[in-house]
């Protein structure tokens, strides 16, 4: 790794575009290996200049607050940080220039990486698999998008490490190497407000494929049709390029290679492997059918790495999932109260909604990005749910939308309309019925009144348990 970043880094002009955890991170590597060498800083958030890792630095220069992007066109090489979106910049960029964390590291460690990416369903993924590979005696680090960045752990990878590495697009965007092993879960609608069109977003997330190689596998959601429909524009897929070993994963289909449900069995089937079959699956943590198919992904994968199935059915049994992700947060007031604050696209929320038994009260809402809802209205409108609170612009875009499909929708639900989260509280112990289940799924992002959707988590946990 260190021959990479010297022939990338040394001599050169670097920037460090962002400087939140990621950036940080860079930092200290670069500092360890070129103490003295001229450094950018560059992030619109105005507080870095008092940040106490850069005050003794004195071969720095910064650029923070509004005028935080002059620095750009002056240095050769742009380390970018994965919440810096290029797109919406308001100046030209030299894009030959920008690099990242994950498009180094993988050029290092590619053949030692499993990656993931998908809309959702990526943390829950990364962390079983982990989780799995781990509890089998190997050596196994989990970062990227999930928490950690890629350069924390340099000092800690061996050639026998396997690296499992969370994949956002925006990490995706910059790569010119794949990872050994790709997951594509799926794609849907979202973070529209960091890409010029859906189709970019798309295309962002086909980048963890599209940089494999014909030694590499690629295991993919065959139900989902715009990834089948990319792979089937793919310039590979006519032969003109090698593909990487297609390895479908399914619900509804069934294949010759790959994982499937059968009968109420799974069903996997990798290169290399026998038959796997799993006939119980029904005593697990990990609820609904959208799990269901997570654990699909990740068994297919350890299987594939050569791990037993008697570590496997172990690691699915012991698998509890993460915070924020249909979290049972107890019974209170005698109602049960689940925290699903990552639900920020309206898929998610019907996969709740369809996983939990008895649910009473929808909470949903908060920042509107302008993605559809005309699915989950019709949804909503169909379910047997009492309550529904509407919280913030979404909410009441998603409240109109359902209230336009049923004009009588209010003599069979109740419905309100709040401009602030901790306003839900008081409405859902008036109107929750005793031994129901009230959920927070908002089908929304949070950065209206919260940093991230673990915040407006935490702060629903709070707002319960007191």
């Amino acid at each position: 790794m260190v021959d990479i970043l010297r022939r990338h880094m040394e001599g050169k002009k670097i920037l460090l575009l962002g400087f939140g955890r990621e950036g940080e991170s860079s930092y200290r590597v670069i500092r360890k290996l070129w103490p003295e060498q001229k450094i950018w800083i560059a992030d619109s958030n105005p507080d870095v200049m008092h940040n106490s890792l850069l005050q003794e630095d004195h071969n720095l220069e910064l650029y923070c607050g509004q005028h935080y992007l002059e620095a750009l066109n002056r240095v050769d090489l742009i380390l970018r940080s994965p919440g810096i979106s290029v797109n919406k910049l308001n100046i030209p960029v030299d894009r030959s220039k920008i690099t990242s964390q994950t498009d180094l590291f993988l050029e290092a460690y590619a053949h030692q990486v499993t990656g993931i990416t998908g809309t959702k369903g990526k943390s829950t993924t990364s962390s079983l698999i982990a989780h799995i590979l781990t509890l089998a005696g190997r050596d196994t680090i989990l970062l990227g998008n999930i928490g950690t960045p890629a350069w924390h752990f340099l000092d800690r990878i061996t050639p026998q490490t396997l690296v499992v590495d969370e994949l956002s697009s925006h990490q995706l965007e910059y790569i010119h190497h794949g990872p050994h092993i790709a997951l594509l879960l799926n794609i849907f609608e979202e973070h529209l407000d960091a890409y010029s069109s859906y189709l970019e977003y798309q295309q962002a997330k086909m980048k963890i494929t599209t940089t494999q190689t014909s030694n590499d596998f690629l295991l993919y959601n065959a139900d989902d049709p715009l990834i089948t429909h990319h792979l089937q524009l793919s310039p590979r897929h006519h032969g003109t390029t090698a593909l990487p070993s297609l390895i479908p994963i399914s619900m509804l289909q069934r294949f010759n290679t790959g994982a499937f449900k059968r009968n109420g069995e799974l069903v996997i089937w990798t290169p290399g492997r026998n038959e796997l079959v799993l006939r119980d699956i029904h005593n697990r943590y990990l609820k609904g059918e959208h799990n269901l198919r997570n654990i699909l992904f990740a068994v297919a994968t350890c299987w594939l790495h050569g791990v037993s199935e008697e570590a496997i059915l172990d690691g699915l049994a012991s698998f509890k999932g993460l915070a924020h992700r249909m979290e049972e947060l107890g019974c209170h007031h005698d109602i049960f109260w689940v925290n699903d604050s990552i639900a920020t696209i309206p898929e998610a929320c019907i996969a709740a909604m369809q996983a939990l038994p008895n649910v009473d009260t929808l909470i949903l809402g908060g920042f509107d990005r302008g993605i559809s809802y005309e699915l989950l209205a019709g949804f909503l409108v169909q379910n047997p749910v009492r309550t529904l609170i509407f919280v913030g612009a979404a909410g009441q875009r998603i409240g109109t939308e359902v209230e336009k499909r049923d004009k009588t929708i209010k003599t069979r639900k109740k419905l309100f309309y709040i401009n602030r989260f901790d306003y839900l509280l008081p409405l859902a112990l008036e109107n929750t019925r005793p031994g129901t289940t009230c959920l927070l799924s908002p089908a929304a992002s949070s950065y209206d009144e919260f940093r991230s959707f673990e915040e407006r988590g935490f702060r629903f946990r709070q707002l319960i348990t007191g």
